[in-house]
């Protein structure tokens, strides 16, 4: 009986406190999205136009607003990047804006958790002025990730009829340059990430050939050794990445993972491209003593 009671109890109390869900005229939204070697996200709300008129009316021009409904939007980046050609640091904002006819003031302030209310200029870590452009009518306010390079992006405001794309930039090349200072030469697969990096553009080659040894002298495959080959290729030392070459495509034909099937191809080729670097050797003419 006490035991029947204890449930109807309990069932009681969480049918008492739980909580009505109805839909809110603003709903919350967020996207993360990665470009290069950084990642970013937003936070924010979604309010609707519902036929109102909204930048120079509901919104008035010259004025502080939390770029978004309820609590200010957040903005995140895990590297320092470039914002409209200035330099934000990693962290997290909140991110207010100034419309004006023509042109916004996109702001980055320190204080992720301000309000329109407790805003402070004082705080901003970074202000940018950009032109708006015309788009047709959005009736739910939005902010997405577009455009999206290794190194650049371009974040979009957008409500109503107005669009404020703000250029974002990655230094994808001093995040890399980094990361392989920090990282543990014990680590097979950073070695490669990092060697075929610095391969595929062709900087840094001598740093990547030793990246390359690296990762062999942990476990050799034929992708470590395909690498190490198109290094020494592209520092022109093709006699010993042709040996290195042929030794990829015979490590590969033993590969049971699969992965070789997308990788042969480009091998065989290599080797052959390789070898056309290759001086051919003319053998020696003896001459013969006259009599």
């Amino acid at each position: 009986m006490k035991k029947l009671l204890l449930s109807a109890l309990t069932f009681m109390s969480v049918v008492a406190t739980a909580q009505l869900r109805t839909p809110s005229p603003s709903p919350s939204a967020s996207l993360t999205q990665t470009v290069g070697t950084t990642d970013l996200s937003i936070k924010y709300s979604r309010p609707s136009a519902k036929g109102r008129e909204i930048f120079g009316k509901l919104l008035a021009y010259d004025k502080v607003w939390r770029t978004g409904a309820n609590a200010a939007t957040q903005f995140t980046s895990s590297t320092d990047i470039m914002v409209e050609g200035q330099k934000l640091a990693a962290g997290t904002y909140s991110l207010f804006s100034i419309p004006m006819d023509g042109h916004f003031t996109v702001i980055f302030n320190k204080d992720a958790g301000a309000s329109e209310q407790s805003y402070s200029q004082e705080k901003d870590a970074l202000r940018v002025h950009v032109m708006t452009q015309p788009i047709p009518m959005k009736q739910s306010f939005g902010i997405d990730i577009e455009d999206i390079t290794d190194s650049s992006a371009t974040m979009n405001i957008a409500w109503e009829k107005t669009q404020i794309p703000v250029k974002l930039a990655i230094d994808v090349d001093g995040n890399v340059a980094a990361g392989i200072e920090k990282m543990s030469n014990e680590n097979a697969n950073n070695n490669m990430n990092a060697a075929n990096y610095l391969l595929g553009k062709g900087k840094n080659l001598e740093q990547a050939l030793k990246l390359a040894d690296l990762a062999i002298g942990s476990k050799e495959t034929f992708r470590n050794v395909w690498t190490k080959a198109q290094i020494l290729s592209k520092l022109g030392r093709n006699a010993e990445a042709l040996p290195l070459a042929q030794k990829a495509l015979s490590l590969g034909s033993s590969d049971t993972s699969g992965a070789f099937g997308f990788f042969k191809d480009g091998i065989e080729k290599g080797i052959a491209e390789i070898t056309s670097k290759i001086p051919a050797v003319v053998p020696a003419v003896i001459k013969k003593k006259k009599k």
